[in-house]
């Protein structure tokens, strides 16, 4: 059926009608149908605009658009985004010189997508394919593209074994490495937006890298994990980041691995409030002063933090110290000083096993060091104020009234908040949950 028959020919009005209108009484093999039809009739009318926006491209004039090209004109007067229109715009123009892909794509045989993908094939070939070869090629692509069960990268497949078997010198765009690019840009809420477009073989490394720190991780009671695909994605990104950061094979800048800078005022690690920001001793901040009070953390590259984010930061860092004088400008550097040092890590990791909240036991290589007892507020880098926590349960202790004590038995146990247990009774650590073998 072409993209001239309309759509009633494909639904009865009475099935179309009752989706239309109340779709829960249809038949589950009507509401199938229903679907499949709809869909089939959205490719062709899609197909039918292909059509008429080439033919406007090719014949209306400016003054006739009001515009200065069709893309323009067609975004205006949709609902489609300028990149969209196009798109449109793009495979309209280009399938006027391709009469046999532009038969098969009218036709409703294949997708737009696949009929630009092979449009821009036969454009530009590889350099040694022959030209009494191309229409053999042309047909290997659309046969491969052809029917509901054809996907992309059936497409590209036959694509590269084509590349491949006339040694093109140019790689194909999936493998092209000129093209990549990544972008990430402050917003102006204090977030990184990120945006790229990678080769096929970098995407590949990207998404193998992620796909063991992006599964869905239930509970220990078995509850579903609830984070999205994209937040599971995203805390995979994170780990990633930090594995390779605290891995050390990173090289150095400015004299120094790559790490994350941390300024804030030690009082405020100590004993933050909220109204920390705006009184001194009981007493209004001087004016002109305002920002001059402490009660905001910063980085180098993404400006202001929260003192609980700074607070859960500096629980496993270096730490460099500096005075300053009343002006804020440097009086002398101390030296650095690491807070949990890698032979005390060792001897958590013997006696924690992993993380210690109660339920939890992710792998000790997920896992960061905690002070019970925040080192600012003076409580020592020993192995009586330290416990090994996932960052979530990392981030729980700095966010929430959970508490954490160290028991008579020199192993941590957890203070649950009221709103888990009214009397709070303390919890074990997970590893001393669970029978010990003899």
């Amino acid at each position: 059926m072409g993209i001239g028959e309309g759509i009633q020919g494909a639904l009865s009005e009475e099935i179309l009608a009752t989706a239309v209108g109340d779709a829960w009484r249809l038949a589950e093999t009507e509401l199938l149908e229903s679907v499949v039809r709809v869909s089939e009739e959205i490719q062709r009318l899609e197909a039918l605009r292909v059509k008429l926006v080439g033919a406007v491209d090719h014949r209306c004039h400016v003054d006739v658009l009001g515009f200065p090209n069709a893309k323009m004109w067609l975004a205006s007067k949709t609902l489609l985004e300028v990149g969209a229109a196009g798109r449109i715009v793009m495979l309209g123009r280009g399938l006027r010189f391709q009469p046999e892909i532009a038969d098969e794509f009218y036709d409703t045989n294949i997708s737009a997508e696949h009929a630009a993908l092979i449009m821009k094939f036969c454009e530009r070939p590889p350099k040694g394919l022959p030209d009494e070869a191309m229409d053999d090629c042309r047909n290997a692509l659309l046969f491969s593209a052809t029917g509901p069960t054809a996907n992309t990268d059936a497409v590209r497949a036959v694509i590269a074994r084509l590349e491949r078997v006339f040694e093109s010198d140019d790689p194909p765009p999936s493998e092209d490495t000129e093209r990549n690019e990544f972008h990430a840009s402050k917003t102006l809420n204090g977030r990184v937006a990120v945006k790229g477009d990678l080769d096929a073989v970098t995407g590949e490394m990207l998404l193998s890298a992620l796909s063991g720190l992006s599964k869905p991780q239930p509970a220990q009671d078995g509850t579903k994990d609830d984070r999205t695909p994209g937040q599971r994605r995203a805390d995979g990104f994170t780990e990633l980041l930090r594995r390779y950061l605290d891995s050390g094979i990173a090289g150095e800048e400015g004299g120094e691995r790559p790490h994350v800078s941390l300024h804030v005022n030690i009082k405020d690690l100590a004993d933050h409030t909220d109204c920390s920001a705006r009184e001194q001793n009981g007493a209004p901040a001087p004016d002109g002063q305002l920002f001059a009070v402490d009660g905001v953390a910063w980085t180098e590259w993404m400006g202001p933090l929260s003192i609980k984010t700074a607070q859960l930061l500096s629980c496993d860092s270096i730490f460099t110290p500096i005075v300053l004088d009343e002006n804020g400008s440097p009086l002398d550097l101390g030296i650095s000083t690491r807070t949990i040092t890698k032979r005390q890590r060792k001897a958590l990791v013997a006696r924690d096993r992993g993380c210690a909240f109660p339920g939890c036991g992710a792998p000790p290589s997920w896992c960061e060091g905690h002070h019970i007892i925040h080192w600012s507020a003076g409580g020592p880098s020993d192995m009586g104020n330290l416990v090994l926590l996932c960052g979530f349960h990392h981030r729980l202790m700095h966010h929430s009234d959970w508490e954490v004590e160290m028991g008579a038995d020199r192993h941590p146990t957890f203070i649950p908040p009221r709103q888990v247990d009214w009397e709070r009774k303390p919890i074990p650590a997970h590893n001393r949950a669970r029978p010990r073998a003899s």
